[in-house]
C-alpha cells in the first residue's frame, strides 16, 4: 500500500506502507510486495507465519481476498484449496493474507541475504 497523495512518479521507501499494520518501509524492515503494492512487512509476516504455519490456527474470515495473490474463495476452491486459512490483520480488518502467501513470503525473505529475517520455530525466541 502506499501513502495517501504521493507522487505516483516519485514514490519514496517511506511512502510504501504494510497494508497490515501501515508500518513505513524503512532501511531496517524487510518488506515484501504483492500484486498491486500490496506489502507485507517482516514483523507482521513473524506473527502471520506463526499463527498460520506454527500453530495451525487460522485467523481469516470464511470468505477473504488475499491482497497479496488476487485470490478469493472462488479461486481457492478451484485451486483445490477450499478453505485454506490465513491470518487476518488484528489492526486492519480488510487485510487478511493466505497461508499459501505467507509461506511464499517467508521463503522468499528467508533466502534473502539482504536481510536477517528468518521464518520462526517452533520453541524459538522469534516465535510470538
Amino acid at each position: 500500500m502506499r501513502k495517501p497523495g504521493i507522487d505516483p512518479n516519485n514514490v519514496q521507501m517511506t511512502d510504501v506502507l504494510c497494508d497490515f499494520c501501515h508500518r513505513q518501509w524503512t532501511d531496517d524492515e524487510p518488506m515484501i510486495e504483492g500484486h498491486h503494492g500490496s506489502c507485507l512487512c517482516g514483523e507482521c509476516l513473524t506473527v502471520a507465519y506463526t499463527e498460520v504455519i506454527l500453530n495451525a490456527r487460522s485467523t481469516a474470515p470464511a470468505e477473504y481476498k488475499c491482497p497479496m495473490c488476487l485470490e478469493e474463495a472462488g479461486d481457492r476452491e478451484a485451486l483445490e484449496r477450499a478453505g485454506e486459512g490465513g491470518w487476518q490483520s488484528p489492526l486492519h480488518d480488510d487485510a487478511v493474507i493466505c497461508k499459501r502467501c505467507i509461506e511464499l513470503a517467508a521463503r522468499s525473505l528467508d533466502k534473502d541475504r539482504a536481510w536477517e529475517w528468518a521464518a520462526p520455530r517452533k520453541g524459538s525466541p522469534r516465535e510470538i
